[in-house]
């Protein structure tokens, strides 16, 4: 069992090479209506790989054509114990994702030079952490979302305790989780929802509350990908 407060910074670093492949809100089998093949994919609902071999042209269109998008995924220290820094969206009128906890993030703009660039940029605007206070350690897959953005997470730690200041007309409020109880498989569950101009119900990650948060749907995929890497084995 992997023992997660013990890995290192160096370590995280090592992991991410061994990337998971890309997850999505929704399966691209559920899409086009297929199912799964036995050789290439595995069931499981949390798996993040939905790769068909006679739906290979509509994964290839979910993956293409992509508005790019990033997110910061902060590791900090708190007590011996690695957390990670999320935060809760300010309620907006008509934005779909009015309310929810999320990674700090947005869409890449024409002046950053890489997804990295945006993923800082958009970190310092919405919650004040400075680019210069964050080592990046890597990136993984990207996720694909139902409103047609590639995100991309990229993963760094920041030294904690740290002066945040929010971006309060888009962020309500930031807060850490424990990575140790992400981890914890009888903290998350998968429920089925029903998606818009999707015929079937689609697996959705949920973790359980803390704190009065709830970790779900793309933040809890992503989440779910980065702990699935750094495992000892992925095939945990």
């Amino acid at each position: 069992m992997t023992k997660f407060n013990n890995l290192s910074a160096e370590e995280i670093q090592q992991r991410l090479n061994r990337q998971v492949p890309a997850s999505f809100d929704v399966p691209s089998t559920l899409l086009a209506n297929s199912s799964l093949n036995n050789s290439s994919a595995d069931k499981s609902p949390l798996d993040n790989n939905y790769k068909t071999t006679q739906n290979s042209q509509r994964t290839a269109q979910l993956t293409k054509a992509q508005r790019k998008a990033a997110v910061l995924i902060p590791f900090l220290r708190i007590e011996n114990s690695w957390h990670l820094l999320f935060i809760r969206r300010s309620i907006i009128e008509n934005d779909m994702h009015s309310g929810q906890v999320a990674f700090a993030g947005g869409k890449q703009e024409k002046t950053d030079q890489s997804l990295i660039d945006t993923a800082l940029r958009e970190t310092h605007e919405e919650i004040g952490i400075n680019p210069d206070d964050v080592k990046v350690l890597g990136e993984l897959n990207p996720h694909f979302t139902v409103s047609h953005f590639e995100v991309t997470p990229v993963v760094a730690t920041v030294s904690w305790p740290y002066e945040l200041t929010l971006q309060t007309s888009e962020v309500s409020h930031a807060f850490t989780l424990p990575l140790e109880w992400l981890a914890d498989e009888k903290n998350y569950e998968v429920r089925y929802r029903q998606i818009p101009n999707v015929e079937e119900p689609v697996p959705v990650l949920y973790f359980k509350e803390y704190g009065g948060e709830l970790l779900w749907g793309a933040t809890a995929r992503m989440t779910h990908s980065l702990i699935k890497t750094l495992r000892d084995d992925p095939k945990e």
